[in-house]
Order: structure tokens, then sequence, then C-alpha cells
């Protein structure tokens, strides 16, 4: 069937219009003739390659007649017309394959190529791209997002300074500014508020002559404030500080509202009133500016991006805090100042801090959009907690008549506060809470307790990827 097929390709002389093919330069015009010739030649071809395969079978018809060498030759011509088959589709391929060139002009065939050229890279590209985004997923799903949450002065600020000492982020100079005139306005600050107290208090001076101290501290301008002008107003201040009616305010803290800081920093005026002052990591860490809309730090920890953010938390700021609240929180870090159980808001002065920041921390905790983010609590200033206690002058029970144990022992204290912000949790789906005691203002503790916060942080997030 193969030869009728290509006979009759032949003798329809296909008409095929004349075609320009350059070839080494040269430019050639095939017409119909040389069209003809050419599948005359391609049939001849076919021809030799079927008779290749039929010559040596021929000879053996004539060897003998037995039934057997007939059944062979009946296995072998089937074999033969499949073979011609095959060869007659691969030559047919061939013609088709020649007069798509043919009908093809050199610019269409160049055309093509770029075509499948283009095609190739894009799918390689393609591939590429989803290799990559691939081994970005693991990446992306490693990274954590931790929001600092709680109370104005529990110190997420500070935790947040202690971050950037413990993985080596300096501060750079124009930081270093800020935090200087921070501190200065501290001092001033602090001294007219403890002048202010011990005036309200009725508390007698401890010395004659502090009244014009006392004036011209009063006096005093803390905004814009230079280190000549600071060094001036130093002298009168570590006077005043000096005086027993002024320390006896600041004992009575309590029933006013001042920074606890301010003491670290008149015991220091000496060293801030120099002329080449420069902030320690120390000074950074106490000194004391209120948090005011969104504050973001990024830092890698084990090649991890580590991104804490910190919001202010005054009433007033608390309203964005919903801004924060998104699916790629990993966890949240409250912390409560867990001295402030004998202190009020400044916010309305009757609010308990300590009741205060037990009722955010149970609206945090039992927000179902928060469900399935781990939550860890950070009892902090165990330092002043301390302080408090062991002072004769304050009792845990004034405030918390139901507290059964020792009100002067810290350990019996830090269990009562514990609990108390534990029970919160109304239900047993909620995330499990993890709690530490901190001093934010010590180094060494809150490298402890960060790495063993990064562990728990690190290990949920791996089984969580685990899991996907």
């Amino acid at each position: 069937m193969s030869g009728i097929t290509l006979t009759k390709l032949t003798q329809e002389r296909i008409s095929i219009p004349n075609h320009n093919v350059i070839t080494n330069g040269v430019e050639n015009i095939i017409d119909s003739d040389t069209l003809s010739g050419t599948l005359t030649h391609l049939m001849e071809e076919h021809r030799t390659r079927v008779g290749a395969v039929t010559g040596p079978e021929a000879a053996t018809t004539s060897t003998d007649g037995l039934i057997s060498n007939g059944a062979e030759r009946l296995r072998l011509q089937g074999s033969r017309l499949q073979t011609s088959r095959f060869a007659c589709f691969r030559c047919c391929g061939n013609i088709i394959t020649y007069l798509v060139r043919l009908r093809s002009t050199p610019e269409e065939l160049e055309q093509r190529y770029k075509s499948k050229e283009i095609d190739k890279f894009l799918d390689k590209e393609k591939h590429t791209f989803r290799r990559q985004d691939q081994d970005q997923k693991p990446i992306l799903a490693m990274s954590v997002k931790l929001l600092l949450l709680g109370a104005g002065e529990s110190g997420k600020s500070t935790f947040l300074k202690q971050m950037r000492i413990i993985h080596g982020v300096n501060f750079d100079y124009e930081l270093l500014l800020e935090y200087q005139s921070v501190i200065y306005q501290n001092v001033i600050r602090g001294m007219q508020v403890l002048l202010d107290a011990r005036e309200k208090l009725n508390i007698a001076w401890g010395s004659d002559g502090r009244e014009q101290d006392a004036y011209d501290a009063k006096l005093m301008e803390c905004n814009s404030l230079d280190v000549p002008k600071f060094m001036e107003y130093a002298i009168p201040i570590s006077r005043l500080w000096q005086d027993r009616g002024i320390r006896r305010a600041f004992e009575r803290r309590r029933e006013f509202q001042i920074s606890d800081s301010v003491s670290y920093f008149l015991d220091e005026i000496e060293r801030l009133a120099t002329p080449d002052y420069v902030p320690t990591h120390r000074d950074i860490l106490h000194c004391r500016k209120a948090t005011k809309g969104v504050y973001e730090f990024c830092v890698k920890v084990q090649n991890i991006p580590f991104v804490f953010v910190d919001v202010g938390g005054q009433r007033t700021q608390r309203q964005k805090w919903t801004r924060c609240f998104d699916s790629s929180v990993t966890s949240i870090i409250f912390l409560v100042s867990s001295s402030e159980f004998d202190q009020v808001l400044a916010e309305d002065r009757k609010t308990n801090r300590l009741e205060e920041s037990k009722n955010i921390f149970d609206t945090i905790v039992n927000n179902a959009t928060f469900k399935g983010i781990s939550i860890i609590l950070f009892l902090n200033k165990t330092d002043l907690l301390e302080q408090k206690v062991s002072n004769p002058e304050t009792d845990i029970r004034w405030y918390y008549p139901h507290f059964n144990g020792n009100p002067h022992s810290v350990l019996d204290v830090q269990n009562f506060i514990l609990q108390m912000f534990m029970s919160v949790r109304r239900s047993s789906s909620i995330s499990r809470i993890y709690h530490h005691f901190t001093t934010a203002i010590d180094t060494r503790n809150i490298n402890v307790v960060f790495n063993s916060v990064k562990d728990t942080i690190l290990q949920r997030n791996l089984n969580a990827l685990m899991l996907q």
C-alpha cells in the first residue's frame, strides 16, 4: 500500500509555487519540477529500503516446501510488511516536513525558531521561580513577630532596649544625644515632682537653707536643655537630693506619680553633670520616655528574623493595639509591673495599677483573635518588688485582703500575683500561658529569660511548620 500511496502522490504533480531558498549565501529558486524530482528520489529511496529487506527473504522461498518453512515464511512476511509500513511512515514524515519548510519563507522559519526558544526560556524561568518559592516558604514560616503589650510603665520599652544590647545592635550618635536629653529631663522633672510632693505631704525640710534651692529648681526649664545649662542646674539639685525631707518624700512615692528611676539618676548626678558625659547602657535602660504610637525593632536570632512591636500602654494609646493584631503575630509578651500593687494609675488617680494590668491581660488572653498564639507573661520589676515587700511600712493585704501568705515574703507575694493573672483564663482551649519573673534593667536576667522564650517560640514554630 505504501508504494501505491507514493505513486499517487507523484502522479498528482502537487502544484507548489516557486520558493526562494538561501543556501550558503546563494539564493536558489526551487520550482515544481525540482520538487517532483525530489519526491521521485525519496520514493526510490523508499523502494530501495524495502527491497533491502525483501531481497534475502525471497531467496528462501525456493529452498524447500516444508510446512514449517511455510509458517516461518508467513511470519517473516508479516514482519516485512510491518517494517515496510514503518519505513513508509518515516519517508512520509520527511516529505511533510520538507513541504512545510518549502511553504514557509526564511523570515517565518526564523520567527518560528525564536518563538520556540522563548517558550523554552519561559518554561525554565517558571520552574526556577517555583523552586525558589518553595525554598522561601520555610524561611517565611520561621520568621517571628512578637507583640509587647502591657499597661504604661510596665517595662516594654526597657525590654526592647535590652534586645538591642544583648544582640549587639549599637545606639548611634543621634540616638545617644536623644537619650542624654531625656535623662536631663528625667532628673529635673523628678526633682520638681519631689518638691511638690514634700509640700503636699507636709514633710519638713531636713536642714535650713533649702528654700532658695527649691525655688530655683521649680523655675528650671527642661526643654531644649544643653550640657552647660544642666551642669548649672545640677548644683542645687544635688543639694536638694541630700536633704532628708526630699528623701522622705521619695519613700512615700506610692502616694503620688513619679518614675522609679529618678533615684538612680539623682544618685549619679555628679557623673551626669560632666562636659563629656555620654549615656551608658545602664543609663539608657533607666531613662523613661512614654511610648506613643507603634515602634518596631527587628533583629536576627540564629539567622531567623525576630520582629518586636512595642505599643504604648497608656489608655490613650491602647486603641492603636488593634493595628498590630493580625495573623502574622507569633507570640505576645505581656509585661506587668509586679511592684505596683500599692499604686494607682496616672490617668485617673484611683484605679489600682495591678488591677488595671490584670483587666488588660484578661482581655488579651480570652480574645478569640489570639487563639493558637502563645502568650508569655513577664512579671517584671522583681527588684522593686523585693524592696517594697521588705519595707515594714508596706503590706499587700491593705490592697488585697484575701492574701493569705506572708506579706513580707517575696516568694509568697510573687505566687499570689501569678495566680491572680493565671486565673483569668476562662477556657482550656486557649493557648498555654508561659510566665517568667523578670527585672528589665538587669541585662543578665533578661538574657537568660529571652533564651528560654526564644527556644520555646522556635520549637512551637517548628512543630507548626512540620504539620503544614
